[in-house]
């Protein structure tokens, strides 16, 4: 028989992407044996309202640059594509259909993790990914693993484990690049070169 393929799926605004957000998806994606790993930006993000959100061409291009020569990620632009608000739900469905054999992986944070049960049709998330989550500090594991308890018993199927937490948030670069300060060990080469070629988040 031939394996099933793997495939990890991690979504977000990526404003901009940083290095955390490849620690974590490089992190699963050993722990899991994924074929391939999916970064999907979001078009509208439906969780939260971000005042100095970078056009979408901007954000995909970062996360492209972002990845770039990797055999690993890829980068897929269905959600700004469809338009609207970005629901996990809706993508998710679409992976489905373009990969009907794959098991799918879906890769979030703490914070993230601990709200899916309030996600928009969060049933159909739980039907068809397996949700793996990862805390920010060792103290996190316990409410993660609780949490997990949780949403088992309304029928998902998930994965916690420890990753080790890098402290970097996309605030914190907006932040850094608005102050002025140094962006280099936060984000890839490439991610800062097109943050300050592009005058991105200096308001």
């Amino acid at each position: 028989m031939t394996p099933v393929e793997k495939i990890a799926v991690f979504g977000g605004t990526f404003n901009p992407i940083h290095n955390g957000h490849l620690h974590l998806v490089k992190s699963f994606a050993e722990i899991l044996q994924v074929n391939r790993a999916l970064i999907i930006p979001t078009g509208t993000p439906p969780h939260k309202q971000v005042h100095d959100l970078a056009p979408a061409a901007d954000r995909l291009a970062m996360c492209r640059l972002a990845v770039a020569g990797s055999n690993l990620f890829e980068i897929d632009d269905m959600e700004i594509r469809r338009g609207g608000a970005s629901y996990t739900s809706v993508t998710l469905k679409q992976l489905k259909t373009l990969y009907p054999e794959s098991e799918l992986f879906l890769i979030t944070g703490e914070d993230m993790f601990t709200t899916l049960a309030d996600w928009h049709d969060s049933q159909t998330i739980f039907s068809l990914a397996t949700i793996c989550a990862a805390p920010r500090n060792k103290d996190g594991i316990t409410h993660l693993l609780q949490y997990a308890g949780q949403l088992r018993k309304q029928g998902a199927k998930t994965i916690v484990k420890p990753v080790p937490y890098l402290p970097i948030s996309s605030t914190m670069v907006r932040k850094a690049v608005r102050e002025e300060k140094d962006i280099s060990g936060l984000v890839p080469v490439a991610v800062e070169a097109y943050i300050r070629t592009n005058k991105l988040y200096l308001r």
